[in-house]
């Protein structure tokens, strides 16, 4: 649903200074702890088939290596992005017009291929041009509005890949880029005296334990159910902050 347009929203309602990136990136790191718990068994599985793969050709062909290479291949276009906007990503990229209209934008996105899609594939079917266009739709969530996890299941349902297995790589692929992410930026401001590392620990925190709770109702969720839901309320989110900011109650 976007973490990052919640925080600048909400900061902004209580009055509260903007969290900034860094802080949006730390925190996430507690949902990524959790995506490591649900997903550990795939996560082990996945990384020692690729592992062995590395000495033995005839293991280059399993799903689990291939998912160990598509991840990696998946997590280049956030990594080069990141790394050559980071000026923009932490100033201009965080207006609120911008973040309402990816909000609606990305919501009705969403509805299209969860409507449309084929979701007839599985995740054993992809290839890794499949692994480059995902990673290139969770890049785009260094925008806030564009939620990391929406924006590679729409690319994955858009695919043609079946609801849950368009769910489970986006978490899966999230993994690296998050924690990536979050130590980057946490050796970054290590030494600034401005930096509340107690709210930053106590959002981290949050973020495990509401992370761990979403993603295992999530996977069951989507299995018998549509992405609507999760559409109208960005839709309606991105209604609330244009009222707001039109009200001047937000500052974009």
């Amino acid at each position: 649903m976007s973490s990052s347009a919640h925080l600048l929203a909400v900061s902004q309602i209580f009055g509260w200074q903007d969290p900034g990136a860094a802080f949006t990136a730390i925190s996430q790191i507690g949902t990524e702890a959790a995506v490591l718990i649900y997903f550990r068994r795939d996560i082990a599985r996945i990384t020692v088939s690729w592992a062995k793969s590395l000495r033995q050709p005839a293991l280059r062909s399993s799903i689990d290596a291939r998912m160990g290479w598509y991840v990696i291949l998946g997590t280049i276009p956030i990594v080069v992005l990141g790394i050559t906007f980071t000026s923009q990503i932490e100033t201009i990229a965080r207006n609120l017009w911008l973040t309402a209209a990816m909000l609606a934008g990305f919501g009705l996105l969403l509805g299209a291929a969860d409507r449309w899609g084929h979701r007839t594939r599985e995740i054993s079917s992809l290839r890794a041009k499949d692994a480059i266009l995902l990673g290139g739709a969770q890049a785009l969530a260094l925008v806030p509005g564009v939620s990391r996890s929406g924006a590679t299941i729409t690319m994955g349902l858009t695919l043609g890949l079946t609801r849950e297995a368009a769910t489970r790589y986006a978490f899966l692929l999230a993994i690296p880029a998050v924690l990536g992410s979050g130590a980057y930026e946490a050796t970054r401001i290590s030494n600034d005296p401005d930096v509340a590392w107690g709210a930053v620990i106590v959002a981290t925190v949050i973020a495990f334990s509401v992370g761990y709770l979403v993603i295992s109702w999530l996977i069951r969720y989507i299995a018998t159910n549509s992405y609507l839901p999760f559409v109208l309320y960005r839709l309606g989110f991105a209604g609330v902050l244009v009222v707001l900011l039109l009200a001047g109650v937000l500052n974009a």
